[in-house]
């Protein structure tokens, strides 16, 4: 029995001294990326793509495999949209030379669901790294849709990567394309599977790869909860960091967690945290590498350093803002027949307009706009309609005074939206304007209209005329609008279920390129 009882004690001094020596130090090197919306080439301008890009994070993992750091390569999503060379194919060469790149693993963004699922299957399949998203379920299943987490080992550590996507994506994604997925709350998705993941996998570092957006101190306004509140509502030390997206901002904040307004390239940056959680992000396009550094002793992660570093952008006076970082000869002759086959569907002028046509955000979701007008004008023409609306999420570029390229139709009309109309009788299109009128700026479901005149009074809408005619209750108007609002898009009311209501086969890009073919010079003051 003294022997059996020695050996216990033995085994059990043995195994306390064990558990008190010091676990070795590791070091992780996390690179990231986000919001890349079909960047694969550089600009006109030579910033950005994809080439330079992989020079950058060749250097980058080199340097710290060198250091014996493990090393990490994460994209916040929203790969689609955004360049016609891309849009034309479906992003192709995009997800595939993220694949030459080398990156782990990405969350699902809002754009991922502009083309039919079949599409995203696609880029899936084109994809070695895994598209997450835990927050996305079936509804009729409850399953996850896709990939909820992955579990990626890094030299010695095992890292696991949970995806989260805006629940925006409800209803400014196309309703036909995500009608029948539910997406539920980050945070009640999350933590359950992150406790489950710790008891199945007793990972070293936990991470999520998110889509939501950074709203500092929780202020997400009309906007989905994003990171912060997420952040804020799991329990602390759920998740070590956040790689986050969809806000296309560079995540700066000063000492007191500020928001660091001044931060310009080429400037130290420091990231938010909240909750013991770090959250990053980097700007939008690749115009930046994330670069983030992280000690790793007795499970404490520490924040060695931080660096936005800028891939190839220039200053105000035309030079680059740091060395120019050479494009990597691989991926650009990989990337080069798709720029060259896109470019060739491109070329040639349509017509021409007489001014400039603003189509920046913060203009077409905060007031009425002349691009607007010239897009609800040709629409409206299409279709035969009396007036038009559209929400100004939808507009997505700007249009430059002088000659057209269907590559700028393209440009600001990226999603195939198919042009529409309904009928509306007076009293019923009251209604209806009450609603979609009561949008606030500052959202993608900001309306925009043309050739109808109104008035709010008290919250109630009062039209005054319609295409220059004053308005009858006892009238039928029919009004253009396209597929996307008209299926509940940007939370419009859902009306492609009415009687009255027609789709064609016209997108809006097409009807924007043969009203301008028609009517150019486009004389903007007079549509």
């Amino acid at each position: 029995m003294r022997i059996i009882i020695s050996a216990l004690l033995i085994a059990f001094l043995a195994a306390c001294q064990l558990s008190s020596t010091p676990q070795k130090t590791q070091y992780l090197t996390v690179l990231h990326t986000n919001d890349h919306h079909g960047r694969f080439w550089h600009n006109e301008d030579g910033e950005y793509g994809m080439a330079a890009r992989k020079t950058l994070i060749d250097e980058l993992r080199d340097e710290a495999n060198q250091q014996g750091h493990s090393v990490l390569l994460l994209s916040g999503g929203d790969i689609n949209t955004g360049v016609p060379e891309s849009d034309l194919q479906i992003a192709e060469p995009d997800f595939k030379g993220m694949s030459l790149i080398g990156y782990d693993a990405m969350a699902i963004g809002n754009h991922e669901f502009d083309n039919p699922l079949t599409v995203l299957d696609k880029q899936i399949a084109w994809s070695n790294f895994p598209l997450l998203s835990a927050n996305i379920l079936d509804k009729k299943t409850r399953q996850h849709a896709y990939q909820p987490y992955a579990i990626i080992e890094k030299k010695s550590l095992k890292i696991a990567i949970v995806g989260l996507t805006t629940t925006d994506t409800a209803k400014i994604a196309n309703p036909q394309y995500v009608g029948h997925l539910d997406f539920i709350s980050p945070a009640v998705a999350t933590q359950p599977l992150v406790d489950e993941i710790n008891s199945k996998y007793n990972p070293d570092v936990v991470i999520a790869v998110t889509h939501m957006g950074h709203y500092h101190n929780a202020s997400f306004g009309i906007n989905a909860p994003g990171d912060v509140t997420l952040a804020r509502a799991l329990k602390p030390g759920t998740l070590d960091m956040i790689i986050g997206g969809h806000s296309q901002e560079p995540i700066c904040v000063d000492q007191q967690g500020n928001p660091n307004d001044s931060f310009t390239p080429g400037d130290a940056c420091w990231p938010d945290k909240q909750n013991g959680t770090w959250i990053m992000q980097a700007h939008e396009w690749g115009k930046y590498v994330g670069k983030a550094v992280f000690k790793i002793e007795n499970g404490k992660k520490e924040l060695l350093s931080y660096d936005l570093i800028p891939v190839n952008l220039k200053n105000e006076h035309g030079h680059f803002i740091k060395d120019e970082i050479a494009k990597d000869k691989k991926l650009y002759e990989f990337l080069l027949p798709y720029q060259e086959k896109g470019a060739l569907k491109l070329a040639g002028s349509v017509g021409s307009v007489d001014q400039y046509l603003d189509g920046n955000r913060n203009t077409v979701r905060f007031k009425q706009s002349l691009i607007a007008n010239l897009i609800i004008s040709a629409q409206a023409e299409a279709v035969g309609a009396d007036f038009g609306i559209i929400s100004g999420g939808g507009i997505r570029a700007s249009i430059k005074a002088g000659e057209i390229s269907y590559k700028d139709i393209l440009t600001v009309h990226p999603f195939k939206n198919r042009v529409a109309y309904i009928d509306w009788q007076g009293a019923d299109l009251v209604n209806y304007m009450n609603v979609v009128a009561s949008f606030p700026s500052d959202a993608g479901a900001y309306l925009q209209y043309h050739k109808i005149d109104f008035d709010l009074r008290e919250g109630e809408i009062h039209i005054n005329s319609i295409n220059g005619k004053p308005f009858n209750i006892d009238r039928t108007y029919r009004m253009s609008i396209n597929s996307y609002n008209a299926s509940g898009g940007d939370g419009y009311p859902a009306i492609s279920e009415y009687e009255n209501y027609q789709v064609t086969d016209l997108t809006d890009a097409q009807a924007l390129r043969i009203y301008i073919e028609k009517h150019s010079p486009i004389k903007v003051n007079e549509l």
